[in-house]
């Protein structure tokens, strides 16, 4: 399998600070990327082959105030990162599925921030989401926490892989509101988990079958806020298989219309023979549903110093 892939993140046009950040982490070579080294990728993370170890895609939106945020996205991909490439003394038991291993990660990470919020105090209230995405062997696994956002582009046609942990898509699923009154809902930042909110975690997972010329992208709710699922595909079409370009138009449209929040895009291409063709009829994208293993219930206020719970 070839992975084609770009990623890229931008304060805005409202916040001082990012406090968005991404990862991306090639097992097999340990070659890593994050949106705290800055804009360039490594040259060997931009087009692969995908090696047996597989890879790992993330983004992670913090919360809590200028510093606390941008610690606790921070802490997430880096967390992340040294437990699956084994650096932190924890480390992933390399005969369990990947994605049991991001998993397992992420329950780490979420340990890790809110330690860190409950011993320092400049950090108090800390949290972030977390959206990652485990590539190995012809799958692609989603783990999820809070509302950053996963979807899949095939045959030109997108769809939303994930399911936002919020009190909007909650009263969505009961049928109080419509999709289209959640967009604009007074309370549409709030959302029912994030990493370091509590000492206990439970991410949920979903699997994606890949095909031949997939597109997935990750991103914060700076994007996903702006843009519709319409909006998205077609930015992502008219960059004529540019990825750079893609995610810099997503994120100038996202500007355009506002820019009130951080913005993070990672957008990847999965290639090759050892990949199926997708089917040739117009059908909807078929992804399983996300499984939630359960939800909090605190609610946490995403980009804005988090309540103690509700």
């Amino acid at each position: 399998m070839i992975v084609e892939l770009f990623a890229k993140s931008d304060v805005g046009r409202v916040r001082r600070g990012n406090e968005d950040n991404f990862l991306v982490l090639d097992l097999s070579s340990e070659q890593t990327w994050t949106g705290s080294d800055g804009a360039v990728p490594p040259d060997k993370l931009t087009r692969f082959d995908l090696g047996e170890k597989g890879l790992v895609l993330v983004v992670s939106d913090g919360m809590g105030g200028a510093l606390a945020g941008d610690v606790a996205s921070r802490m997430a991909v880096d967390s992340v990162r040294e437990m699956l490439i084994g650096n932190e003394g924890e480390s992933c038991d390399q005969d369990i599925d990947l994605v049991e291993c991001l998993k397992n990660a992420t329950i780490y990470a979420n340990l890790a921030i809110h330690l860190r919020s409950q011993e320092d105090s400049r950090c108090a209230g800390m949290g972030a989401t977390f959206t990652g995405a485990a590539v190995k062997g012809g799958s692609l696994d989603l783990v999820q926490v809070g509302d950053s956002r996963g979807y899949v582009i095939r045959k030109g046609q997108i769809r939303l892989a994930t399911k936002d942990q919020s009190l909007v898509q909650q009263l969505v699923d009961v049928g109080q509101i419509s999709e289209s009154e959640a967009e604009t809902h007074m309370f549409r930042n709030v959302i029912l988990q994030a990493l370091g909110a509590q000492s206990e975690v439970n991410p949920v997972t979903g699997r994606i079958h890949l095909r031949q010329g997939d597109m997935v992208l990750l991103c914060s709710d700076g994007l996903s806020g702006k843009l519709r699922s319409e909006d998205i595909q077609n930015i992502v079409t008219s960059s004529n298989g540019d990825l750079a370009k893609a995610c810099a138009g997503l994120i100038d449209e996202a500007n355009n219309r506002g820019g009130e929040d951080n913005i993070t895009v990672v957008l990847a291409r999965f290639l090759g023979d050892d990949l199926e063709p997708p089917a040739s009829d117009r059908i909807t994208i078929e992804l399983p549903p996300l499984e939630e293993d359960k939800t909090l219930d605190d609610t946490y206020e995403a980009d804005t110093e988090p309540s103690g719970g509700a």
